[in-house]
């Protein structure tokens, strides 16, 4: 299995352009099943996740053209069956929005459990309860779920959590059900607009984009065409983080600023400064990292919630940026138990973190980072794990890898071509 060698300690200098969002080209990616013309997405993730989304659809029937510069057609009119690859399906968490396109094709559908980060329980009920609020019929197996539906009909739907991926499902099951439906409590992460944005270009007929209440008309049919999947926010925040503790100076090419919420104000904590400059984002290198207090001089915390909160995506990133500020700072993930675990590693090269519990690490810094032997235990973990690598002295080994391909495009190739010194062996 590959992994990285990681010399640190080495500052990095020039411009970088983020790749497409792997969230939002997961769902687009399900949406191609809705149409019978052809579909082209540009920007899509060179990524170990979409590239499974694609054998997935190819598996389905799906005839998939490479149009140059990370752009694809996708043809969908001639699909063999409702049943996706099973081992698969079972790689990664995605695979679980192709319910509510096999549905509208076939009426019915086997969807496998899906798979992806062990970063605690995910659930998958708020997706069950919204589907069979729209008609759907829902047979749990030990292992998949068959889902039966003869005619959905639009329905007011009151998501019981905010989940990105069951309000995704939710909308593709709604784009072309029968009335009116009304989704309260819907994700509103940039991701999930840009689902709607492309549904509504195929001819959808969404509004309430960017709100948690959405309502949808229903419309017989969808149309090909062309869609752009916008930067991914997470490897922008990531990349601002890099750039932080190695005290290198980057300048991030079309980031879509207008789509990093509270991301630049949180970094803003931790002391770090960013230029906005035209399209394009500013790191200036040699920042003074400190943990700015709160009003009352009281320790403040980085803590994530659903859109327009900070993402949980990015609180493994704050966490390495945080050992190298002067202060103190608490980390608080509320929406996944197990994603903290992983700051053992971080504490074996030389991090003051106490780990408090699953959902709260009180981090101290600076603290000199050492060089060791690390492993990915899931993509965000393992993007921080190797940021902690590039700012401390001596040599990492970062062990399973592939997590890390799963949602950052050639990050090592990319990274060398600014003057890092990744080695994948």
């Amino acid at each position: 299995m590959d992994q990285f060698i990681v010399k640190g300690g080495n500052r990095l200098n020039g411009e970088i352009e983020p790749s497409g969002n792997k969230n939002e080209a997961l769902p687009a990616l399900a949406a191609v099943l809705l149409c019978e013309q052809p579909l082209t997405l540009h920007n899509l993730p060179n990524i170990g996740d979409i590239n499974s989304m694609k054998l997935i659809l190819e598996g389905l029937g799906t005839s998939i053209s490479y149009k140059g510069d990370n752009s694809y057609q996708f043809d969908s009119s001639q699909l063999i069956t409702s049943e996706p690859d099973r081992l698969l399906s079972e790689s990664i968490r995605g695979s679980f929005l192709l319910i509510s396109p096999l549905l509208h094709r076939f009426k019915k559908a086997k969807i496998f459990i899906p798979g992806g980060d062990s970063i605690g329980r995910r659930r998958l009920d708020t997706h069950i309860i919204a589907l069979q609020s729209l008609g759907a019929t829902i047979i749990k197996e030990p292992d998949c779920f068959i889902i039966e539906s003869g005619s959905l009909k639009g329905a007011n739907i009151l998501l019981d959590e905010a989940s990105v991926m069951a309000t995704e499902n939710t909308i593709m099951a709604a784009v072309m059900a029968e009335g009116t439906t009304t989704i309260y409590n819907a994700a509103c992460e940039p991701h999930v607009q840009g689902l709607c944005h492309m549904l509504n270009m195929m001819g959808a007929n969404i509004s309430g984009i960017g709100s948690n209440l959405l309502t949808i008309e229903g419309v017989e049919s969808l149309h090909g065409g062309e869609y752009k999947i916008q930067p991914d926010h997470t490897e922008v925040g990531s990349l601002i983080g890099l750039a932080a503790v190695t005290k290198s100076e980057l300048k991030i090419l079309r980031p879509g600023v207008k789509n990093l919420g509270l991301i630049m104000q949180y970094f803003g904590r931790l002391g770090v400064k960013l230029e906005v400059s035209g399209e394009d984002l500013l790191v200036p290198g040699d920042q003074d990292l400190t943990i700015q207090s709160d009003i009352d001089q009281s320790i403040p915390k980085i803590d994530d919630a659903p859109w327009p909160g900070f993402p949980a995506d990015l609180t493994s990133i704050m966490t390495v940026v945080a050992t190298q500020c002067t202060g103190t700072i608490l980390i608080f993930e509320k929406m996944f138990e197990s994603r903290l675990f992983w700051v053992d590693g971080l504490i074996r090269m030389g991090a003051k973190i106490v780990l408090c519990d699953p959902h709260r690490a009180i981090v101290v810094g600076p603290a000199k980072l050492e060089g060791t032997t690390l492993a990915s235990p899931d993509i965000r973990a393992g993007m921080a794990l190797l940021i902690a690598a590039l700012c401390a002295d001596g040599t990492s080994e970062i062990q399973n890898i592939h997590q890390i391909d799963r949602g950052y495009a050639q990050i090592d190739d990319r990274l060398n071509a600014l003057g890092a010194d990744i080695q994948r062996v």
